[in-house]
């Protein structure tokens, strides 16, 4: 499975790659995150759990840099077991270009996955690698930029019925 994309992030170079290499960022941005260490390779410990269909899993792996152009680019590796539920396995080549009003964030994604994952199907996992990444985008944009300041990101953030009920409390 292969995703592409990108962002504009409100803020300078320097600051978005320091945020791509700080621990607390990357685990606040990752879904289901409950763990982030930098090793002294430079890499990353990390622990997620996450539910996809009917298989809820912990993934505890590693996260490795590699490639790296300070303030220009890197891949992200990452290999996570799930115990019986199966493995996760992914990479994202990130790169970073100066554009008005900020940085633009451009990514290339690979995921694979086996064991029990795997047997849910290609488009059931491969719409939420999809859900997760675009999840792990935003979350770090927010993480830099703040919320939304006309309040959108909030109310995107309710689910239906809670719109639905306070809209007719309005």
């Amino acid at each position: 499975m292969e995703l592409t994309g990108s962002r504009i992030i409100k803020a300078n170079r320097q600051t978005v790659w320091q945020a791509l290499n700080d621990p607390e960022i990357l685990k606040a941005a990752i879904p289901g995150c409950s763990e982030m260490i930098r090793d002294e390779d430079g890499g990353f410990t990390a622990v997620v759990t996450q539910k996809v269909g009917p298989v809820k899993a912990t993934f505890k792996g590693v996260v490795t840099l590699s490639d790296i152009v300070e303030l220009e680019s890197y891949t992200i590796s990452g290999e996570g077991k799930g115990g019986a539920a199966g493995f996760a396995k992914g990479e994202a080549k990130v790169r970073l270009a100066d554009v008005d009003g900020g940085t633009e964030l451009s990514y290339e994604v690979e995921a694979r996955v086996g064991g029990k994952l795997a047997q849910l199907g290609s488009r059931l996992v491969d719409g939420f690698a999809k859900k997760m990444a675009d999840k792990f985008f935003t979350n770090f944009q927010t993480a830099l930029e703040g919320p939304d300041e006309s309040g959108e990101a909030e109310e995107k953030k309710k689910g239906w019925l809670k719109r639905l009920v306070s809209k007719d409390e309005a």
